[in-house]
């Protein structure tokens, strides 16, 4: 049986980061992903950094450590993660008031500028300006999620990780005390295992009868190929009602529905986005149901043609360009950015995962959590369960 100092579940960005720190401490790991070609948020990814959207002492701190890290990473890790800094115009609908939308936007660190539709469009040509009724601007980060997570993945393997490919069939307890891990071609002992299965952490943690403030919602977009059309600046919604449906998953009445997994969409909803990455190529929409079945089949025609029109409707000329929908799910907490630390009454339990901004909060958080093991394990925050 193969030994590790801690072992890693999920292969996206927050499997990859953190797994690179804990080897940078020194400590042997084992990162385990389901699929080689695995297809996660961290693949689907607008790969925006918002580090403007700090709303107190802690998160303000992370933002401006997020925007560090990122400005050296491609130095630190030895590959182009496509860092580059631009601007995010939230468009405000047609029928809202730009102002009172604003006011939304004054609790966090860095404020918006508020432009006419007029403003907006010299910044950002591709807009429709008989669409909105203002914009809002703010400075954003972004980089290549895919190549970001090869870059951490390749730096890891570099300081001596080991990556396998294997699904995890059984988390392993002497009572309460982590064991190892028994996955569908091997079993490997460690003392500590750290679950960053996005979507599927939820599951994972259930099966130990263990229940966390961690759930998920079906992500769909467009993905395209590359393309002539030049889109400036990373294009969202001012008003951002995936926030909304994921805040009611907190209410009593729709967490019940979670103790039984089910095909019946609880919550929907639709918002046209927009990023082209730097070889030409476009992410666009994004659609988010609320479905307690991780396996639910989506309606594949239905959701690429609501990305479509609604994405027509902002952004004209992206509405009919050749691309292809995808899906996949998306974790969050309803009341809180992530969570981080370990899982109270058991021993060697972690999660890492649930992340509202994966790109700006797990990389910092990544640093933090390796130094809380190497330097001082009592500082790390507990979870109740």
């Amino acid at each position: 049986m193969k030994n590790f100092d801690w072992i890693v579940i999920g292969a996206g960005l927050t499997g990859s980061a953190l797994s690179y720190e804990l080897a940078k401490q020194g400590l042997t790991v084992l990162l385990l992903e389901k699929d080689p070609n695995y297809e996660n948020a961290t693949h689907y990814s607008y790969g925006g950094i918002s580090y403007w959207s700090g709303t107190d002492d802690f998160s303000i701190k992370l933002c401006q450590e997020s925007r560090e890290i990122h400005h050296n990473l491609s130095k630190e890790l030895g590959d182009n993660t496509e860092f580059r800094e631009l601007y995010l115009m939230l468009t405000v609908p047609v029928d809202k008031n730009p102002k009172i939308i604003a006011e939304d936007y004054q609790k966090f660190y860095i404020k918006p500028q508020l432009l006419t539709p007029k403003e907006a469009v010299k910044i950002e040509p591709l807009l429709n300006t008989d669409a909105i009724s203002g914009c809002l601007q703010l400075p954003q980060g972004h980089i290549n999620p895919r190549k970001t997570n090869a870059a951490y993945q390749q730096a890891f393997l570099r300081l001596g990780g080991t990556i396998n490919y294997e699904e995890v069939t059984q988390l392993l307890f002497q009572n309460t005390t982590f064991t190892g891990i028994k996955t569908t071609q091997e079993t490997y002992s460690s003392g500590n295992v750290v679950i960053c299965a996005g979507g599927l952490s939820r599951l994972l943690l259930k099966n130990i009868g263990v229940t966390v403030n961690i759930y998920f919602t079906h992500s769909q977009l467009i993905l395209t190929p590359k393309v002539d059309i030049n889109l400036k600046n990373l294009v969202m919604p001012a008003i951002l009602n995936r926030l909304d449906i994921e805040k009611q998953s907190g209410d009593s009445e729709i967490k019940s529905l979670w103790n039984n997994t089910s095909d019946e969409i609880i919550s929907d909803v639709m918002e046209p986005g927009a990023i082209q990455f730097l070889d030409g190529s476009f992410c666009l929409g994004q659609i988010s149901q609320i479905i307690t079945n991780p396996q639910a089949k989506i309606n594949s025609n239905l959701a690429e043609t609501t990305i479509r029109e609604g994405v027509g409707k902002i952004l004209p000329e992206l509405q009919n360009l050749p691309g292809k929908l995808h899906h996949c799910l998306v974790a969050f907490c309803p009341d809180s950015n992530f969570l981080v630390g370990k899982i109270d009454g058991f021993q060697g339990l972690h999660l890492f995962s649930g992340f509202t901004g994966t790109l700006m909060f797990a990389p910092p958080l990544a640093k933090r959590f390796a130094s809380w093991v190497k330097e001082d394990y009592q500082k790390m925050p507990s979870l109740s369960s």
